[in-house]
């Protein structure tokens, strides 16, 4: 969605390791934005966002406007079902329709044979591939890790939002998520494992927590054993005054 960082500029040079020419879209989708969200004050840097993905080897930046994507009289949607529902989807139910088929329609304008989706939306990225498996839309979905500043934060267009005092306090939340789950790893109950590090967040100075949940990674399904028994993901969403900051890390048992 433009304001690009290092992160971005990962998938590119990620996508150019798999293919012959790398097309880059930048799009401020409004359909995944609900009313009292930021999509006014979002981040928008087109120009600059130009330069920086053709210094990482882009070939072409798609950035179409609104009316090109959702013209007048367009009436249909994507319902993902299952993979939407619950973590992001419960506190956010407007986003991963919008996500769906803005993803959808630049698929099929596009064409690729090759995606990368950052691993940092992890849920958006299991989003994705269950409805490009579902239309048969014949791209292969690749997930590329996240890329975290020199503190661990995930890196993220939101947090140009954060004063120097938040970003303090934003660069613990992957500490609190890997020793969580390193406890999930050990063979922990997971109810116990989440709310604790959902009090350690709020003890380092995170104003609010959406949730901390550790699901299994393939699909975001909950473990019915109460521990984690196979590949799983802690995901974790928290608030720093007015922003929201997410990240999530892998668990191997």
């Amino acid at each position: 969605m433009g304001a690009l960082h290092e992160g971005h500029l990962a998938l590119v040079r990620e996508a150019a390791r798999r293919a012959d020419r790398v097309v880059a879209s930048v799009f401020v989708n409004p359909t995944q934005f609900a009313a009292h969200e930021d999509l006014g004050s979002y981040p928008r840097h087109e120009a600059r966002d130009a330069e920086l993905l053709a210094g990482a080897g882009c070939a072409l930046m798609y950035a179409p406007a609104v009316e090109e994507m959702y013209p007048d009289g367009a009436t249909t949607t994507i319902s993902v079902g299952a993979p939407a529902e619950g973590l992001e989807g419960a506190f956010r139910p407007q986003m991963f329709g919008g996500v769906a088929l803005v993803v959808a329609k630049l698929l099929n304008q596009v064409q690729p044979e090759v995606a990368v989706f950052g691993e940092k939306d992890y849920q958006q990225l299991i989003v994705v591939r269950r409805m490009v498996r579902d239309l048969d839309i014949p791209t292969e979905i690749v997930g590329s890790p996240t890329i975290r500043d020199d503190h661990g934060l995930a890196l993220s267009s939101r947090n140009a939002y954060l004063s120097e005092d938040q970003l303090e306090v934003a660069r613990r939340l992957n500490g609190v998520l890997a020793g969580a789950g390193a406890e999930a790893a050990a063979g922990g109950s997971l109810p116990g494992i989440e709310a604790e590090a959902r009090e350690a967040l709020l003890r380092a100075g995170f104003s609010h927590v959406d949730y901390v949940a550790v699901r299994r990674a393939e699909d975001l399904g909950a473990f019915a054993a109460g521990a984690v028994d196979g590949p799983a993901r802690i995901l974790a969403a928290a608030w720093l005054g007015k922003t929201r900051l997410i990240d999530n890390m892998a668990i191997q048992p």
